[in-house]
């Protein structure tokens, strides 16, 4: 995941001849990101956002643009590809970041670009008749990995990623390592869900143990642990839960080994089941939260376990409250 560091990179500044120099200029943004320890995906969204933000201005060298540039970048987004907030700031932070982090160029604080008013909209929640309905339909590890989606709020990439070492079965709880934002926090692991775990751990045992006779037993390690503890991707408690069933290549380092299996097994597996609701893997968050806020959970226990920097994005599930929403509708209208 992405962390912020407040220092900046001590890398020399290019000089502004995009065209001839623009692939060292690429080169240098990732060489950045991965010095900052960004996760691969957040790498390829923020080159992805700089080199359209450089198209769009003509190839402009970043040192002969600035504010007025920008903005007329970020409004684009909105008014000629109505691009919702969420798009457009995480543009602007790619953005932000080639200035401050490459050719550390200062950045304007007042930038005014148009802003999306695209509405909010409320998340699609199950109930937890349908969830079991859901889940009825769905087996195996993809079964699974739903199964532990909603049972402790997890996201997608952060169920993908869970670890050997991540499951406290003594106490019931996951330990969701380096998830959004970078940080680290507990949620819960239904006893229910303790043996089909083991069942898996027993198969990516299996497989380990065929890479380590091969040669190839070695996992991806977060941030600087590589470095720290070389042959800590060599041991079991680091490996993924669920592995893919092929080697692959490492993009960055080119280094053979097990990654996790593709998020989009999970995806398909969710469209597949043909629920009638327009659902996601997603949706098994939102519905966790609401469930527990609908038991009464405290919304701080809530907000911990969901891992939201603020309390006011947890304050959306009681909004979905179905006793919230009765109250409610009981109260403007006395005679329903």
């Amino acid at each position: 995941m992405s962390h912020h560091p407040s220092k900046s990179s001590d890398k020399p500044q290019l000089k502004p001849q995009l065209k001839s120099q623009s692939k060292r200029l690429m080169d240098q943004v990732r060489e950045v990101l991965r010095y900052h320890h960004y996760a691969i995906r957040a790498e390829e969204v923020y080159v992805k956002w700089i080199l359209s933000f450089i198209r769009f201005n003509e190839r402009k060298h970043p040192q002969d643009m600035g504010k007025a540039e920008i903005e007329a970048f970020l409004s684009h987004l909105v008014v000629n590809r109505n691009c919702a907030v969420s798009t457009q700031n995480q543009a602007l932070n790619a953005i932000v970041f080639l200035y401050k982090r490459v050719p550390n160029i200062p950045v304007a604080e007042d930038l005014e670009p148009v802003r999306s008013k695209k509405p909010l909209r409320l998340p699609v929640v199950m109930s937890q008749n349908e969830v079991n309905q859901v889940l009825s339909h769905m087996s195996g590890v993809t079964g699974l990995m739903a199964r532990l989606m909603y049972g402790g709020g997890l996201r997608l990439m952060e169920v993908v990623r869970l670890r050997v070492q991540d499951f406290d079965f003594e106490n019931g709880l996951i330990m969701v390592r380096d998830g959004k934002g970078g940080k680290d926090r507990a949620t819960l692991l239904a006893k229910s869900l303790h043996e089909p775990l083991k069942l898996q751990l027993e198969k990516a045992k299996k497989l380990f143990d065929e890479d380590l006779a091969s040669g190839h037993a070695n996992v991806w390690l977060p941030n600087a642990l590589a470095k720290k503890y070389p042959k800590a991707g060599k041991t079991w408690n680091w490996q993924y839960v669920f592995p893919s069933s092929r080697l692959s290549q490492d993009p960055r380092s080119n280094v053979v080994r097990r990654h996790h299996m593709d998020e989009s097994n999970m995806q398909k597996a969710v469209a597949k089941t043909g629920f009638t609701k327009r659902i996601t893997t997603h949706t098994f968050r939102h519905s966790f939260a609401t469930h527990l806020v609908e038991g009464g959970a405290d919304l701080r226990a809530v907000q911990e376990m969901l891992g939201h920097a603020s309390i006011t994005t947890t304050e959306i599930y009681t909004h979905l409250d179905r006793d919230y929403l009765r109250s409610n509708i009981i109260q403007f209208h006395p005679r329903a």
